[in-house]
């Protein structure tokens, strides 16, 4: 029997665990690992929420800033028990819910103070307890993203954690975007000030275009055993530098992610969908889902900046009951530059697709939180455009029914490492209509389960993106035929994690299946 630890910021298993894609992944793949025979640890911190109602299981006591902390481990209960999965969670008061699910904090001004500070923390807690056995003898740590790749700057450089060099670490970039950058020295969220006694080799750890910082990303890239990005199209796409906005490829890493590959250490391989133990979505229930999550926002307190919103909201949606719309298009996504940018920097376009929905008795729901820019722009199209709905909020039955009742899923990514989405509207028999990018381009076939768009230029991708919604507009109505394949073929298509947890234990973990 193996024995793994999964290390991360998110874990969908647990309630209230999730602020995207890394969770559903970490929900799932353990599972996977379990059902095999081979026993799975999952540990993520507690956000000074998660540890109530845990188990208490030990103390784990480390050096930071010159000084001793204690953090403790508890083991938790996720929404589904498993065999041969065990969750936990890291308390210390210092690792702070942040504004945004409740886990990451937006620092705008100087960004990865807060975060940087709380996974310091975490990852020398984790060190500390894989040192001390809390989790038994590992045969292989998988980390995810920046938040958890100081566990290998602490095994390559802080001779307390040797031992770990005795363990297969492997990294997994699910948004190599985001690089948690942080500066050498001279400020309290930096690495100097929480590891002051370590003799690190800053060229080993720099960031290349802020050579004083450390850039947290590179670090799991660099030192990582194995390196693996969560779809084989956004493993092509790192090796190439960016060209904003035409191409997203390696934001400026393609250096080490090209070292990495040729080392043999990178690894393409697809993220899954999960087909079992799926929360089961009633029918017909879309609107009156989405007018009792805005009863329930407009009673929150911390939502009262935007309550004339959400009562807009409920007003447009509240004729629904009766009078459904005849088509709708759908996207649930966190409101950032990856998924919305095509609609930041082309208002028109966003217009030109909401005519011609209108053209069919037809509406484009968006449902998300995120960057005020994007919040903003949303609220003013939706106060002008009475089939623009815009869900301003996070509620799961309501994203359930949208995943259940779409007739058509727009996902418009700038890049897209993988992306769950779209195979979760897929596996309800849904097309969509996608930015030909990484992931995108490895699930969605154009006019097989869905509709592609791209460009040589930005002009033409969002020309495109506007004949592609009108294609999908015109086979709907007047080919129902084709239409009807292309949902049979969508809710065919098996993205199993049994598949491609296969190729983990091959490529990834070095591991005989």
């Amino acid at each position: 029997m193996n024995n793994f630890l999964f290390v991360a910021a998110e874990n969908d298993a647990l309630a209230n665990c999730k602020a995207g894609g890394m969770g559903d992944v970490v929900r799932d793949v353990p599972r996977h690992i379990a059902e095999r025979g081979d026993k799975v640890h999952v540990v993520v911190p507690s956000y000074s929420r998660l540890h109530h109602n845990g188990s208490f299981r030990t103390r784990l006591n480390f050096m930071l800033r010159g000084i001793r902390y204690t953090a403790e481990l508890y083991e938790v209960i996720p929404k589904k028990e498993f065999n041969n999965i065990h969750h936990y969670v890291i308390h210390h008061p210092e690792i702070e819910a942040g504004d945004i699910a409740h886990i990451y904090h937006n620092d705008p001004t100087e960004p990865f103070y807060t975060d940087a500070i709380k996974y310091f923390i975490f990852c020398t807690a984790v060190a500390e307890g894989i040192k001390k056995g809390a989790f038994g003898k590992l045969d292989i740590v998988h980390l995810h993203d920046w938040h958890t790749s100081l566990l290998l700057l602490l095994r390559h450089y802080d001779a307390t954690y040797k031992s770990l060099k005795q363990t297969r670490f492997v990294y997994s970039i699910h948004n190599l975007a985001i690089q948690g950058i942080r500066p050498f020295e001279g400020n309290y969220s930096s690495v100097r000030n929480w590891f002051p006694e370590l003799a690190l080799d800053y060229d080993k750890l720099k960031d290349y275009r802020y050579q004083d910082c450390i850039n947290l990303m590179a670090v799991g890239i660099r030192f990582a055993d194995a390196v693996h990005t969560v779809s084989p199209s956004y493993k092509e796409d790192v090796l190439l530098p960016s060209t904003p906005p035409e191409f997203i490829g390696g934001e400026g890493l393609e250096k080490d992610l090209i070292a990495a590959d040729n080392e043999g250490r990178l690894h393409g391989i697809l993220n899954g969908c999960n087909y079992k133990n799926i929360r089961v979505a009633e029918k017909n229930v879309l609107y009156k889902n989405t007018l009792t999550a805005i009863f329930k926002w407009l009673q929150e307190e911390s939502k009262k900046y935007k309550s004339d919103f959400l009562a807009h909201t409920g007003e447009k949606i509240l004729p629904f009951l009766d009078n459904p719309p005849a088509f709708v298009c759908s996207s649930v996504a966190r409101l950032t530059v990856q998924k919305f940018y095509f609609f930041k920097r082309s208002p028109d376009a966003l217009i030109a697709i909401l005519k011609e929905l209108e053209a069919v008795n037809g509406i484009l729901m968006i449902l998300g939180t995120g960057a005020p820019e994007y919040e903003e722009l949303f609220r003013k199209v939706s106060y002008e455009h009475h089939n623009f709905i815009f869900i301003n909020g996070q509620s799961e039955d309501v994203i359930d029914s949208i995943y259940l009742e779409s007739d058509l899923y727009f996902m418009p990514s700038l890049f897209e490492p993988c992306g769950i989405s779209q195979m979760l509207a897929m596996r309800n028999g849904h097309p969509c209509l996608v930015h030909h990018t990484g992931g995108l381009k490895d699930t969605v076939e154009h006019l097989k389960t869905g509709f592609g768009f791209d460009g040589d230029t930005y002009d033409e991708k969002i020309k495109n993106m506007i004949s592609g919604l009108k294609e999908a507009l015109d086979i709907y109505s007047n080919d129902k035929k084709t239409w009807k394949t292309l949902q049979q073929n969508a809710k065919k298509v098996r993205f199993t994690w049994k598949k491609f947890v296969d190729e983990y234990y091959t490529a990834m973990y070095a591991l005989h299946n």
